[in-house]
């Protein structure tokens, strides 16, 4: 029997990844993708990125414009890519899995001419290696304060471009040990230009560890699980897990229709499909987790950012029919609108404990004295026909039909340059 996750980890770097697995990655790195080159045009981050291409010149492509060495390019494109939260999540791992791994294994596949499918391949190792050390590290080390993304992030980022590289199983460990020095992120940064950069820091840790230990760097022999490791210095659990037994957990990877918190999509997934007139809603009350109350329910937000947060004004706009899932409604303005306004104030929300994390159950009571109840589950079952149809509307609207469309032949092709010129691409 393996002792640790690093022992688990070292033997799943040889592991075959299943064909829906490749098929999933291939959708979140079109996800990705679209969430970068949109997370490129904020104008906050645009002196760090020329701060970071001064540090040098290399191969691999910056989302927006130019190039970097593979490390660089890692650290601004996984910045960029999280900079608007709309990226996939993972609500076991409780963090977003491919935005720190793919910007590395896409970042240093350019750099050392790998092919597309072999860099899907890689990413996918990573991306589930991601999950499994989210799921090892356990809610305690989140709760505590660690921001997952980052933490088990970096640690998943350096199995993906561990497997790029083919590194052997001692490589492999060091990388890992070397990793451990480095993955950090802290949610006191959420709220801040600093919780996409923990995300950015994830994916260059996973680019350096690896090219490190490939170049003979050594470090602990396991400094993921070991004595004063990682897990046992970051309140990690420790919890049990099995790599590469049963359907991997990256098929359960939830993608973000609507750009606000993960926390309100149930509830507008709920919504979305109701077909309710706006002039026969009487009273609306909103049932959630209880986690969720103190995370996005802002009752009166007054910007935009605050909307994003705020079941009431989220639940107002859906049913008014302002897209969600489109960016440039979440505006100062919309928090004022006086229909939305008049629709928040029929909006009651309370906690349910018997509702888990990805479930909302609404009422909606009706001027002629109706009732419709209303529920949805972000774990139900979504076909790939459907997930690839909602994530091409997504991209529309992020990036326009013709770009998404370009996008989506990349993303789906076997021509890394080809989505790499789609990342450039301003």
């Amino acid at each position: 029997m393996d002792k640790t996750i690093t022992d688990q980890l070292l033997k799943f770097r040889k592991a075959t990844v299943p064909d829906d697995a490749l098929a999933m990655m291939r959708l979140s790195l079109f996800d990705w993708a679209a969430c970068g080159i949109a997370g490129a045009k904020e104008p906050e981050f645009g002196d760090f990125v020329k701060m970071q291409k001064r540090l040098g010149t290399g191969q691999s492509s910056v989302l927006g414009g130019g190039h970097a060495p593979a490390a660089t390019a890692a650290l601004i494109n996984g910045t960029l890519s999280h900079a608007l939260d709309y990226d996939d999540t993972h609500f076991a791992h409780i963090g977003h899995p491919s935005v720190a791994v793919l910007p590395a294994v896409i970042a240093l596949a350019e750099d050392v001419g790998a092919p597309l499918d072999v860099a899907v391949d890689a990413a996918a190792i990573g991306v589930e290696s991601s999950i499994l050390t989210g799921l090892w590290l356990g809610r305690s080390h989140y709760q505590i304060g660690y921001h997952q993304t980052a933490t088990a992030g970096a640690f998943g980022a350096t199995m993906g471009t561990a497997r790029l590289l083919g590194l052997d199983k001692d490589e492999l460990r060091h990388a890992l040990g070397l990793c451990a020095s480095m993955a950090s992120g802290i949610k006191a940064q959420f709220g801040t230009m600093g919780k996409p950069l923990n995300a950015g820091l994830a994916a260059r840790s996973g680019v350096e560890a690896a090219l490190w230990a490939q170049g003979g760097m050594t470090a602990a022999q396991d400094g993921l699980a070991g004595p004063l490791g990682f897990g046992a210095t970051h309140h990690g659990e420790a919890a049990e897990i099995k790599p590469g037994k049963g359907p991997w957990h990256l098929l359960s990877i939830s993608h973000k229709f609507h750009a606000c918190c993960h926390g309100l999509h149930a509830m507008l997934e709920a919504l979305g499909t109701s077909e309710l007139d706006p002039d026969q809603i009487a009273s609306v009350h909103i049932r959630t987790h209880p986690r969720w109350m103190s995370v996005c329910n802002i009752a009166e937000p007054t910007t935009g950012l605050a909307a994003k947060f705020s079941y009431a004004q989220t639940a107002a706009m859906a049913l008014l029919g302002h897209a969600t899932g489109a960016i440039s409604n979440f505006t100062d303005e919309i928090t004022k609108d006086p229909q939305v306004v008049e629709m928040r104030s029929k909006i009651m929300i309370s906690e349910e404990e018997r509702l888990s994390e990805t479930q909302t159950e609404i009422s909606v009571s009706l001027t002629g004295g109706g009732m419709r109840r209303l529920r949805h589950d972000l774990m139900a079952p979504m076909s790939f026909e459907d997930r690839s149809a909602k994530l091409q509307k997504k991209t529309a609207d992020l990036l326009g039909q013709d770009r998404g469309e370009m996008l989506w032949k990349a993303a789906q092709g076997e021509d890394l340059r080809a989505l790499c010129d789609q990342l450039v691409m301003s």
